[in-house]
């Protein structure tokens, strides 16, 4: 309980950008057009290997729910940040900003899980394609992404804890939304449990994956290398290589959010090192795909092909 000369939050204030108001306008279309390429091209990823009989095999129906979790964990975060942007700092309840907060937990974790399996993926296409089609059945992806999603949601239930903090007094969070390590800082009750929590979590949500995803390109590379031929290694780097994009790309961006995250003098540069897996890694995806991989290419082309012969 709060303190008699002290007051309980009911909501906090999100200061959004210090010091940059001057370039609010310009920062708010960049974004806006970012937020809008990052939806499109991810929808329609989506749209692509729902419709489309030949894209669907496991790599690419993992690669639908990957691009869903971008989507969705971008929509938590941006449109409310454009609006911070806007009026330079907003108001949030309590309750929204740790629902806010659960819904960055669940689409940033689930995507850990999706990477890794799409590594497995490769690793048994590279290391046992007699048996890869046996293996990644249609029944067993399902049950890859239902229990990829089912667990994330429980596992996210750390909530909870959070839900039972108490916020006295100190009301402002100098973020754009609402992050862990902010929201924690203000807390006026013990958070020891909670931390202790959270780690352990983060040990089973973003390390064992990312451990799963090392073993199984260090599987990738020894069966590429026991390959004689030149051009047989090439073609088999080529089928894991988007994936590798996409992996360095997102824990390439998580790390660095992460390593700056300890640094509290620069709390712009923290901002925008944040933005990197809110905001890069689900536009870069995309793109790693469109360009790198032969299938989508080929179906985007069969589309536009077919677009330009009806406007004929």
């Amino acid at each position: 309980m709060c303190e008699v000369n002290q007051t309980e939050v009911t909501e906090f204030l999100l200061l959004g950008f210090k010091g940059l108001h001057e370039i609010k306008i310009l920062l708010f279309i960049v974004f806006l057009l970012v937020y809008i390429v990052i939806v499109i091209g991810n929808l329609l990823i989506v749209v692509l290997v729902s419709t489309m009989d030949r894209l669907k095999i496991p790599m690419f129906i993992f690669l639908k729910h990957l691009a869903t979790a971008d989507v969705l964990l971008t929509t938590t975060v941006v449109p409310a940040m454009l609006d911070i942007i806007l009026v330079n700092q907003k108001k949030i309840l309590v309750g929204v900003c740790i629902m806010q907060m659960y819904f960055i937990f669940i689409f940033g974790f689930v995507q850990c899980f999706f990477i890794a399996i799409m590594s497995y993926d490769r690793c048994l296409a590279i290391c046992n394609p007699m048996h890869y089609t046996a293996i990644m059945s249609p029944r067993v992806c399902v049950m890859m992404v239902r229990g990829s999603w089912s667990l994330v949601l429980i596992i996210s239930s750390e909530i909870i804890l959070v839900c039972q903090l108490q916020f006295c007094y100190l009301s402002h969070i100098d973020s754009f939304f609402c992050d862990f390590g902010p929201l924690i800082e203000l807390a006026t009750s013990d958070t020891s449990v909670l931390l202790l929590v959270d780690f352990i979590v983060s040990i089973l949500m973003i390390f064992l994956p990312f451990a799963f995803t090392i073993i199984t390109y260090m599987c990738i590379c020894v069966a590429i290398l026991s390959i004689s031929s030149t051009s047989g290694r090439s073609k088999a780097f080529s089928t894991c290589s988007s994936h590798l994009a996409t992996v360095c790309a997102y824990y390439g961006t998580l790390m660095t959010a992460s390593l700056n995250s300890f640094d509290k003098a620069s709390p712009n540069l923290n901002k925008f090192t944040s933005l990197l897996y809110i905001v890069v890694t689900p536009l870069l995806n995309p793109i790693i795909y469109s360009l790198r991989n032969q299938e989508i290419k080929r179906t985007l082309q069969k589309i536009s092909r077919n677009f330009r012969l009806k406007n004929y």
